[in-house]
């Protein structure tokens, strides 16, 4: 077991019987309730080995004794973790992004789990990365994660953002800080032959949700002519994609202002000023569209809100109000109407998912077609043994 060069894992793990199976079938992670014992003075991100009840190596990976994920594996064999071993690994991302989505300047570089580095996330924004880190093992590599992302995507600058919530869930406090080069307040990217200006450190996640990018070059094909109502607009992403193939006429409604700011210098940006962006609760503006507004009557309505479900305990409550609010929105549409609608959160099954959209076509009492069911783009790998990865629904849906 020994590693050449390197010190191995003083720390041993070790399963309880009969629960090996999920770890052999490929997910990566082992939750406390299936160790043999859980040492609590162990600080959280320690490298350990794990074995089976019977002690066979299984991997090795990082351990918190103050999580419910205990154990997050890095991988099969012991071996060095150091910026070399990043750098091998952050080079295979780079080679999988080339592959399928070409030279793209912006992405999603580091999706976790899916690329083998359990609770890492990296984003490229032009010359600058933003780096979130949601486990304590990844929080204790970060030297050798800057080292290796500045020698294999040399950036002008990289951004620690972690102000994620689940960092409370590892033990980990919250902060922004640059953790290399420079890195500027505000950087333009291009997607589908428009530009857009994000922030980075005031944005929402890392800034900006690529996540989407191949559903909106999807709904492009649906929306010349059509009135568009993009409900949680943020920085005007869906809004003027729309625009730009062709939309009558396009409105966005954010709740927040700084992002309303930025859709509207994006808008500008592209010559696309004819977008409207409005501020509101977009249930509230939902409700709005009676006989007075019917000339502004919505035949493609966008919901994607922020996630409802931060833990499987609020799952049936989320449920119930994704299911209020696409009942609503299919309640504006007339025949031929489109609804394209997501929800964000792996606690949502693709078959909850569709099972919701059943009971809000019924409440709203509104013949549905399902035309489209998708995820998240190819940025965002699905790993098949974790269905945790597949955490974004989209669906669009027309009315009968």
């Amino acid at each position: 077991m020994p590693v050449e060069g390197s010190v191995a894992p003083s720390l041993s793990l070790s399963l309880k019987p009969r629960e090996e199976s999920r770890l052999l079938g490929g997910h990566p992670w082992i939750f406390s309730n299936e160790l043999a014992a859980v040492p609590k003075t162990i600080p959280p991100g320690t490298l350990a080995v794990l074995r089976g009840s019977a002690g066979a190596l299984l991997g090795m990976g990082f351990f918190n004794p103050r999580s419910l994920i205990a154990f997050r594996l890095l991988t099969r064999e012991p071996v060095r973790v150091d910026a070399a071993f990043f750098r091998e690994r952050l080079q295979r991302c780079a080679d999988y992004r080339r592959r399928h989505l070409g030279e793209v300047r912006s992405c999603r570089l580091v999706f976790g789990e899916s690329d083998g580095l359990p609770g890492l996330v990296v984003d490229r924004y032009e010359d600058v990365l933003v780096v979130q880190v949601l486990a304590a093992g990844m929080e204790l590599q970060l030297d050798a994660i800057g080292e290796a992302l500045n020698e294999v995507f040399h950036p002008q600058g990289i951004l620690l953002k972690n102000d994620h919530p689940t960092r409370a869930l590892e033990g980990l406090t919250s902060y922004t800080r640059v953790l290399s080069g420079e890195v500027p307040d505000r950087v333009m990217i291009e997607e589908g032959g428009l530009k857009f200006l994000v922030a980075l450190a005031g944005g929402q996640k890392t800034g900006f949700y690529f996540d989407q990018r191949e559903n909106r070059a999807l709904l492009q094909t649906y929306c010349k002519g059509r009135n568009v109502l993009d409900l949680h607009c943020y920085v005007g992403a869906f809004s003027l994609r729309a625009a730009q193939a062709g939309a009558a006429r396009v409105i966005g409604v954010d709740s927040s202002e700084a992002a309303l700011e930025l859709a509207r210098e994006n808008a500008k940006l592209n010559g696309l000023e004819r977008c409207v962006f409005e501020a509101g609760d977009a249930e509230e503006f939902l409700a709005g569209f009676s006989d007075t507004r019917r000339e502004l009557r919505p035949d493609l309505l966008l919901l994607d809100p922020p996630s409802l479900v931060p833990s499987k305990k609020v799952l049936a409550k989320a449920l119930r109000a994704y299911e209020r609010m696409n009942s609503n929105a299919l309640r504006c549409l007339g025949r031929g109407g489109l609804l394209a609608t997501s929800t964000c959160s792996h606690h949502v099954s693709r078959e909850l998912f569709v099972s919701m959209l059943r009971g809000a076509a019924s409440k709203a009492q509104k013949s549905s077609r399902l035309i489209e069911l998708r995820g998240p783009g190819k940025d965002h790998p699905v790993l098949l043994s974790m269905p945790e990865t597949e955490y974004l629904n989209f669906a669009l849906v027309e009315v009968g």
